[in-house]
């Protein structure tokens, strides 16, 4: 059995001296050298590259010191020292790594060379590119593109990702799951219904305009710690932030700005949150309601006594559709019933909704802690109900912002990474490369699952990420993995995924976005989007870490080229030696999203994508934004008679599946991650003490069995009946059915469990 982990009040604020220590660790422990940390001075910089950890925005006049702890962490990660080769795979067999954790495996480097799994010895052996190539794309062409899977997992460029989805349906597929089917996938169904685009209308300078900020369910402490310089401003200028999460994530209390000297000694920090309320797990539909049905009651009493209007009446009369039928299922919500699901008293929900209705510009910010929950569609739109009420989205320092994780994961769904065919160009696709794209919708990351475990895939390209560690119900996928036919890992690093392989097993090495990526045309630069839906150049700024690496452009191509007939349109080779050529046709494709794509690759702070919904111009299908009444709003997941919701959560020390270190500071954890955190009298009920170990199991009546044991209680600061515990080490408990409805997210954020103490704990 391994050390419990160790246990401690962690009081400081984010940010600060934890910040700088955290960043030395990192640097040290990656063995990156000086040269590798004044790389970091040319994070997120005009000329320099883009941060591959998070999305959040990039200004066009950056700090001196533009990168985050986490940021600066996954740039270590990318540029250490270390590598991982042949002579590595020769000392180890997977059988033996398997028993490893996810933080050793990427701990040992970055891959050098192309290999492929030999099943007699257990081990990867190396191969050159153009047997890797010529193999794999032989093994395509044995199967039928419609039982082939192409993934994505949120880092790759537009470039790339245009060539992948290209390659892709040349191929005969519209298999596309990406990251965002496990995260955002809900607003980009939300979202288009309600005004007519799928991403965010707020733009990073915005948030100096605005007079109140509202946070649902999103930790910028872990997430996107660079979000916290505009909240501080906000916070400094006397505007309100408002705050509703289950959990009190420090960032959205405390912030001590590590590039402000007088901050750093005065240790305090600036206050971020004027209002927090800890709502219960799967709460937040019903919070929203509440505030919905006060502005409405404060704007019906309004009328009554003839005083100003706190509704928008102009902006709703003009902009909107379906106000009266929302209005009138507010008005007839029971306090009583919003209470009960919100887990927040009508006091608390009235403090907030006031303090909304008083401000002229509300910017509303949520992430997964929405979005990965049965409800998730549903729970999105609310919260643009409630900007609707007050004409909050297509004015300066107003808007809806999900906040998304992966650096270009939006970007690629804007270029064609996408499973819906209405997504999609194709006939513009068609018309450019004289080829007929599959027209049938493809496969979401859930239907690709389920057709993993039935054993109609047969081959799965996998374009970075971690599929396995990162999906639900790992008991029934690892062993229907090894039946594919062909499983082709695209990567930087070595992870659990590459550990189960299939009946042919390819693992490609590739450069990373930091890297010099010398072509035939010479450097090249690649272009992401970030949350805010605006485009930026990125270049490389370090040698590769080992001769021979390709990049992942080079790495399609050579799929392509291997795999499909020779098509005049398309000159891939050429594609590589210059990726402006891919820009263009990027640009072709997509001329009123792209217009002038090179010349405006490095402009400051990015160029923004135009988006309606920015300028109050509406496309959908009303021709005005939608309010929509809600469903389910009062019918939160179960709780009580021993059942509770567990919500799965990120440490400090990690980024999705990668694992930095096994610590937790924001949390007090440290050494460990099989934890799970508690309400002190949900422990004492069960008569759990704090260091016990526990076990979890779902609630679920499919026969199937999910459990994780050798869990540490942590007594912590939650709403009774809900339970937290680490992703991805709790993805077995989530089954896959379990997914948000109308966008199959994996409801990560709300899964039923029973929790028994264990013999000898």
């Amino acid at each position: 059995m391994s050390e419990k982990a160790k246990i401690q009040d962690y009081t400081a604020p984010a940010g600060g001296w934890g910040s700088v220590h955290a960043v030395a660790s990192i640097l040290t422990q990656e063995e990156v050298t000086l040269l590798g940390s004044e790389i970091l001075l040319k994070q997120n910089k005009p000329g320099g590259f883009m941060c591959v950890s998070c999305s959040w925005a990039k200004p066009a006049k950056p700090l001196p010191f533009e990168f985050c702890e986490n940021g600066a962490k996954a740039t270590a990660w990318e540029i250490t020292g270390k590598t991982v080769g042949p002579q590595f795979f020769a000392q180890h067999t997977l059988s033996e790594l398997r028993s490893w954790s996810d933080h050793q495996l990427e701990e040992q480097g970055r891959l050098t060379h192309p290999m492929r799994y030999d099943a007699a010895r257990d081990r990867y052996v190396a191969v050159s590119w153009d047997q890797a190539f010529a193999g794999i794309g032989a093994e395509l062409r044995k199967l039928d593109p419609r039982a082939a899977v192409m993934y994505t997992s949120g880092r790759a460029s537009l470039e790339t990702s245009y060539m992948y989805q290209l390659f892709g349906r040349m191929y005969g597929t519209n298999n596309f799951p990406d990251s965002s089917n496990m995260c955002h996938e809900s607003t980009s169904v939300a979202l288009p219904e309600v005004i007519g685009v799928p991403v965010g209308t707020v733009l990073l300078e915005d948030f100096d305009k605005t007079d109140c900020i509202l946070f649902f369910g999103q930790n910028t402490t872990t997430n996107s710690p660079r979000m916290l310089h505009p909240l501080r401003r906000a916070a400094q200028r006397g505007f309100p932030v408002i705050t509703f999460n289950p959990l009190r994530e420090r960032g959205l209390e405390r912030f001590t700005d590590p590039q402000n000297p007088i901050q750093m000694v005065l240790t305090g920090g600036t206050r971020i949150s004027t209002q927090y309320h800890q709502l219960r797990v799967g709460g937040d539909g019903a919070a929203l309601l509440g505030l919905c049905k006060s502005v409405i009651e404060a704007d019906d009493a309004a009328v009554a006594t003839k005083r100003p209007r706190v509704i928008d009446v102009a902006f709703v009369e003009q902009h909107t559709h379906g106000f009266e039928a929302f209005a009138q299922y507010c008005r007839q919500a029971s306090w009583d019933d919003i209470q009960k699901a919100s887990g927040l008293n009508r006091a608390a929900i009235l403090e907030a909704a006031k303090v909304y209705a008083s401000a002229h510009a509300v910017i509303a910010n949520y992430g997964m802690g929405i979005t990965q929950h049965r409800h998730g569609v549903e729970t999105a739109k609310m919260i643009a109900n409630l900007l609707l009420l007050r004409g909050n989205i297509g004015k300066p320092g107003a808007g809806i912002s999900p906040v998304r994780g992966h650096s270009n994961v939006q970007g690629q769904r804007t270029v064609g990474i996408s499973e819906k065919t209405m997504l999609v160009p194709l006939d513009r696709l068609a018309e450019l490369y004289a080829f007929e794209p599959p027209r049938q919708d493809g496969l979401t990351t859930v239907d690709a699952c389920e057709a993993i475990i039935k054993g109609s895939v047969k081959g799965f390209v996998s374009l970075g990420g971690n599929f396995l560690r990162a999906v639900p119900e790992r008991s029934l996928m690892e062993p229907a993995w090894s039946k594919l036919r062909l499983s082709v890992q695209i990567a930087t690093k070595l992870n659990r995924t590459h550990l189960v392989p299939g009946e042919v097993t390819y693992l490609l090495p590739c450069l990373g976005r930091i890297e010099i990526d010398r072509q035939a045309s010479g450097e090249q630069a690649v272009a992401m989007e970030d949350s805010t839906a605006c485009i930026h150049g990125s270049r490389g700024q370090r040698q590769p870490v080992a001769d021979g690496l390709l990049s992942e452009a080079a790495i399609v191509a050579g799929l392509a080229k291997a795999t499909l007939q020779p098509n005049p349109r398309v000159d891939w080779d050429a594609w590589v030696a210059n990726y402006a050529l891919v820009r263009d046709a990027i640009e072709r494709t997509y001329p009123d999203q792209f217009k002038d794509f090179n010349k405006r690759l490095f402009q400051p702070g990015g160029f923004a994508r135009p988006l309606g919904a920015r300028e109050r111009k509406w496309k959908t299908s009303t021709g005005k934004a939608n309010f929509t009444v809600p469903k389910a709003a009062l019918n939160p997941p179960q709780h009580g008679d021993g059942v509770f919701q567990l919500m799965t959560l990120r440490a400090d020390g990690q980024f999705n599946t990668t694992i930095y270190n096994e610590d937790d500071r924001f949390r007090g954890v440290s050494g460990g991650r099989l934890v799970v955190f508690m309400h002190a009298g949900d422990m004492k009920d069960l008569g759990i003490a704090p260091g016990d170990l526990v076990r979890l199991s779902t609630v679920a009546d499919d026969g199937v069995e999910r459990s994780l044991g050798g869990l540490q209680a942590v007594s912590f600061d939650i709403p009774r009946y809900s339970i937290a515990a680490y992703y991805p080490e709790c993805n077995n408990l989530i089954p896959l059915w379990h997914y948000a409805e109308g966008s199959k997210v994996p409801a990560a954020k709300s899964v039923p469990v029973r929790i028994t103490r264990e013999k000898g704990a």
